[in-house]
């Protein structure tokens, strides 16, 4: 929008770019090494546990479980699993894209990765 002077007017509106001191922005960061829970993980993606679950039962994402602790409770996910997660949800909140179609994603996304690694390796060589 400009404003009378020709400039870009920001100041209007609540997207102007300056920050009240009561307006905090407060995040978690994760890397590969993470490793969440059950109910931390389903903060992270601002999902129930029950979508989380779900992710599980459909293969889109595994968990680590310890010997003879396969209760959700006890659920331990990596980072990997973790951007998985976010990734699946992404797709449905996002594309509007169902669980199989979400998994067929994460599947070729899976592949890409996997044949730019071989590359880089081929090129290293």
């Amino acid at each position: 929008m400009n404003g009378e002077n020709g400039r870009n007017d920001m100041s209007a509106g609540p997207s102007s770019g300056s920050a009240n001191k009561s307006d905090v922005l407060r995040g978690i960061i994760l890397d590969e090494q993470s490793v969440l829970t059950l109910t931390e993980l389903s903060h992270v993606c601002a999902v129930q546990t029950g979508y989380i679950i779900e992710l599980v039962d459909e293969g889109l994402v595994t968990p680590d479980i310890a010997t003879g602790e396969s209760e959700p409770q006890h659920w331990r996910f990596s980072g990997a699993q973790i951007r998985r997660a976010r990734t699946a949800m992404r797709l449905q909140s996002d594309l509007g894209v169902n669980l199989a179609g979400a998994a067929l994603a994460l599947q070729l996304l899976d592949e890409i990765e996997n044949l730019r690694a071989q590359v880089r390796a081929m090129g290293d060589e």
